[in-house]
């Protein structure tokens, strides 16, 4: 029994603690809890649909002449089994969760439930994997990783989605290029994300050289993806200041700003040699 407590709280603390990182960062008219709790249920919801999505690309996959050789074939698991099903399944919820809500009535609120959503498929997914470990040792080997690298890339996915769903619901003029960047570039980091790990596992013992070379990579990228996403951020925090202002809001938390994680002008040109912005 303790052992099950412990799992559980391995599984969904790291979420809990992203979920009032990113809830103390709105500055001017809170969300609701029955919005916050509804989005990250709902997150949750979206890994039902997302596991039978994988499941029949990954069939897909491996009906492709026996499957596609190493390199290619962590590519496919990274970009197509992994970061597009996720991905579309968690908009999909996010938009039927939110979109129309009268709640939703400031940019920040865009990542606030976007990355409520993605924490909510991170706790779900969390759980299934911790828990299907054969021992307790393994649980907790899974657990305590999938914290410090899973669990933070669904957050920052959810960052990038919520932004550009924020454009999408308050500049109507652009409404569809910001929708499918709402999908689009979720997919783009996720899939890079898991494709740089997946390479060497796919590739098996002719990988493990590329490992040296791709690991380094994966934590370059993950630097930058991290800087990336709070340029995002910083910059919707400006864009609700500016709505709050117009209408008289007053800011919340006073004595925080985002510009301790995500110094830098607010343009969201995180990768150097892509030009990103919107």
């Amino acid at each position: 029994m303790t052992e099950s407590i412990i799992m559980l709280a391995l599984a969904v603390f790291p979420t809990l603690v992203l979920a009032v990182f990113i809830y103390r960062k709105d500055k001017f008219e809170k969300e609701p809890l029955k919005m916050l709790v509804k989005a990250f249920l709902f997150g949750c919801l979206s890994a039902v649909p997302a596991i039978f999505l994988e499941s029949f690309l990954s069939s897909l996959y491996e009906g492709i002449g026996g499957g596609l050789p190493g390199f290619f074939g962590g590519i496919y698991s990274g970009y197509v089994v992994a970061g597009s099903s996720e991905e579309l399944c968690k908009l999909f919820l996010l938009m039927w969760a939110v979109w129309r809500s009268r709640e939703f009535n400031e940019y920040f609120d865009g990542i606030v439930y976007a990355t409520f959503v993605s924490l909510g498929f991170a706790s779900l997914e969390n759980v299934l994997y911790v828990f299907s470990q054969d021992t307790f040792s393994s649980a907790l080997m899974t657990g305590s990783m999938r914290a410090l690298l899973s669990v933070p890339g669904h957050f920052l996915f959810g960052v990038a989605m919520g932004y550009y769903v924020a454009l999408a619901k308050f500049q109507p003029e652009k409404r569809g290029a910001y929708l499918f960047k709402a999908f689009f570039y979720p997919m783009l980091l996720h899939g890079t994300f898991d494709a740089l790990l997946m390479i060497p596992e796919a590739m098996g013992e002719e990988g493990s050289w590329l490992s040296a070379i791709l690991f380094p990579l994966f934590i370059y990228f993950d630097i930058r993806m991290w800087k990336f996403c709070m340029r995002k951020l910083h910059h919707m925090q400006e864009l609700s200041a500016e709505q709050a202002y117009a209408t008289g809001q007053e800011r919340i938390d006073t004595d925080e700003d985002a510009n301790g994680i995500g110094n830098g002008d607010s343009s969201g040109n995180g990768f150097s040699g892509f030009n990103w912005d919107v």
